[in-house]
């Protein structure tokens, strides 16, 4: 059996909470026997078959403690009925309760960083996180049988930290949904879609739509997504203050809603300074709309593709894009987002991504060779 750890499910603007149980599931009907256990900070509320849920012990909720995950984790190694355990992110005690089940039993640990070794992500919180890396974190990291990249960047940020076990470069799979796009309107829309914090970039992206608003009156900015932090109310203080047109911040959207924007839109922004991934590039790619992304997220394939633009961190280089996209007619980008619509069908379905996990997974526990997405240099 292969068990999954990841502090919490359920929230849909958070990018391992929609991708860990995808994959999930995609290993299931794989015919890979999977758990995935959770903490279960919503009591009552109902969870997929293949989910076990554990309750919060005494202490701060950000840290997560649950004696009884800790428990159960330990008594599945002893036992044997675990093969692997499959962590997914840091910094809260189930992030480190799989590697004290390492210590005990007979059982291989994966570790998926879940973009929590970038620098942005390492110096957010910075004292905590040294805290916590030196009392805790680095055991389980260093007790890690084998890492999951979900990208070269992740890839690169596990052996600056020293370590050299081997690690998967996979991605994250997405969902495709049937092709549809809405006729051209008189109104053109730039969609950003995402969680309202200070670590994508939408300052910049506020500052950037400023320089460029005006020489493109056909075209509205939508800002989409829940505000998590807090930061909501100041980017819109910092639009007034900066006198943008047509910009709306709509909230949070969802499910067939969330579908829609995405069709609706002619391109998709992510500024962000720090991704290991980005599922809303994927997503809107899948809806078939192109993007144009920064390099704080590893989408250089954009280019390659012919589905857009990647670019470096900041206001200039997002304004030289803007200038260059908004001014494309409509039969352009949607032809770009035809490409990328097709790249994600042939190399990001979680059928896929599946398939290859589950073969790490065998390769670990000598059942084969070594999978070519396992590097160990």
């Amino acid at each position: 059996m292969i068990l999954h750890t990841l502090p919490a499910i359920g929230l849909e603007f958070s990018g391992p909470c929609y991708a860990v149980p995808k994959l999930c599931e995609a290993l299931i009907a794989a015919g890979v026997e999977t758990t995935l256990a959770v903490l279960d900070w919503v009591p009552g509320v109902a969870a997929p078959a293949y989910v076990k849920r554990f309750p919060l012990g005494w202490g701060p909720r950000k840290l997560g403690r649950s004696p009884a995950m800790a428990r159960w984790l330990a008594e599945q190694a002893r036992s044997g009925e675990a093969e692997v355990i499959h962590s997914h992110g840091l910094w809260m005690m189930p992030n480190v309760y799989p590697g004290w089940a390492r210590k005990v039993g007979d059982v291989r640990l994966v570790v998926s960083p879940r973009g929590t070794l970038s620098d942005w992500a390492l110096n957010h919180h910075a004292l905590c996180k040294r805290i916590f890396w030196a009392l805790l974190q680095r055991q389980t990291l260093e007790r890690a049988d084998c890492f999951h990249a979900t990208a070269d960047g992740e890839y690169e940020a596990i052996r600056r930290l020293g370590f050299r076990q081997p690690v998967a470069v996979l991605p994250n799979g997405i969902d495709t949904p049937p092709y549809e796009k809405p006729p051209a309107g008189t109104r053109r829309c730039l969609l950003y879609l995402g969680r309202i914090h200070k670590v994508k970039g939408i300052d910049l992206l506020l500052r950037a739509w400023r320089a460029v608003a005006r020489k493109f009156p056909d075209w509205d900015l939508i800002i989409a997504g829940p505000d998590d932090g807090g930061y909501l109310p100041e980017y819109q203080r910092l639009a007034a203050d900066l006198g943008v047109e047509r910009v709306s911040f709509p909230g949070p959207v969802y499910g067939e809603e969330k579908l829609r924007m995405y069709r609706s839109a002619e391109l998709y922004v992510l500024p962000t300074r720090s991704e290991n991934f980005a599922v809303t590039v994927a997503e809107a790619l899948a809806a078939g709309t192109p993007a144009i992304v920064s390099k704080g997220a590893p989408w250089s394939g954009l280019e390659k593709e012919g589905a857009g633009w990647w670019v470096e961190i900041g206001v200039d280089p997002l304004v030289a894009a803007l200038e260059t996209a908004l001014a494309q007619p409509p039969e352009v980008l949607r032809a770009m987002g035809a490409r990328g619509r097709a790249w994600m069908i042939r190399d990001f379905t979680w059928e896929a991504v599946a398939r290859q996990m589950a073969s790490v997974y065998r390769w670990l526990c000598g059942q084969g060779e070594r999978p070519p997405c396992v590097r160990t240099e």
